[in-house]
């Protein structure tokens, strides 16, 4: 294995997946950076709070703009690896880190902001959604045409935003909607599993140069097993609202940007069933049986969490 005190620096680290990505990283004893956006007088009052949480534990904060190079430069310099985990408007920007890696010239492992489908493998996207899944892929190609040594994540989907975002547990609403006939498999990965096994891999030279799929096994389901297994939780029936796929690709059409892009994500994932679209052979490298140590939360677990303590998750554009 490689160095385990390997310094990591987290771009996007006071996001949705950067702060577990951040917590994470310490937890497994990297000296840990998390370069963000600069603080102004108005913002979210929770984010300098979150900043100062992240001081206390030992992380180095450094608020700056992609824009500036010079800085990009010399704080990577400081660091062996770099996870980024921008959120979907940013991705072509981390072109600009990709500069700037290129110029420091001593990173180990860039992971790019991915965390969601395989984009070189997974077919039939509605137009939006195709676009997002497009913009990955050049920053794929750039890495590579970098001559940066890299680990590509497919991490599917989060399970917290979606169990929170299908099944509403903290509204403890009784009505659900169904996307399709709700009998598409996706994949759910807790969050704070999506960020450890991320730090686990790019410390991990089996990894170099490749993808790592995470597909655990207990986190395969389909909405209508995910309800189910809610119903049988609360000891309640849930009135079930279907949406059939041909409304979903009229919102995709005539929805404007870039509100048209969750829909197109919902039709991919649990309308077509995207992420388990490929078999997986014995030449993928997927998650839970490289790091079959790793306790993993499954979907089962997560809402046996959700019945003592409904998460709340800070809801985002999930891609």
């Amino acid at each position: 294995m490689a160095d385990e005190k390997s310094k990591i620096a987290i771009f996007g680290g006071s996001g949705y997946l950067g702060k577990y990505m951040v917590k994470a990283s310490v937890a497994l004893g990297h000296p840990t950076y998390a370069y963000v956006r600069p603080l102004k007088p108005n913002s979210d009052p929770s984010k300098l709070q979150l900043l100062n949480q992240f001081q206390s534990i030992g992380v180095t904060v450094i608020q700056g703009d992609l824009d500036e190079h010079e800085k990009l430069v010399s704080v990577l310099k400081q660091v062996d690896i770099v996870i980024s985990t921008l959120a979907v408007p940013q991705h072509l920007d981390q072109l600009k880190i990709i500069s700037a890696m290129k110029e420091a010239g001593n990173i180990k492992r860039f992971v790019p902001s991915e965390f969601g489908n395989e984009v070189d493998r997974v077919r039939g996207a509605l137009p939006p959604f195709q676009t997002l899944l497009d913009n990955k892929k050049k920053i794929r190609r750039a890495t590579e045409a970098a001559g940066l040594s890299y680990t590509y994540v497919s991490a599917n989907s989060f399970a917290a935003y979606f169990v929170d975002y299908l099944l509403h547990p903290h509204d403890k609403a009784d009505e659900v909607t169904i996307y399709g006939t709700g009998e598409a498999k996706a994949v759910l990965n807790y969050e704070e599993d999506v960020a450890v096994y991320t730090v686990k891999a790019v410390n991990d030279p089996r990894v170099a140069n490749r993808v790592i799929i995470y597909r655990p096994p207990g986190n395969i389901v389909s909405q209508l097993e995910l309800i189910s297994s809610w119903e049988k939780r609360t000891g309640r029936s849930l009135i079930k609202t279907y949406v059939p796929e041909e409304a979903i690709v009229k919102l995709s059409e005539s929805l404007p940007y870039p509100e048209n892009i969750p829909v197109s994500i919902l039709h991919n994932i649990f309308i077509k069933g995207e992420q388990v679209s490929f078999e997986l052979t014995k030449d993928d490298l997927e998650a839970s049986n490289l790091y079959p140590d790793y306790n993993y939360t499954s979907v089962d677990k997560l809402l046996d969490i959700c019945l003592l303590n409904p998460p709340k998750p800070k809801l985002a554009t999930f891609a």
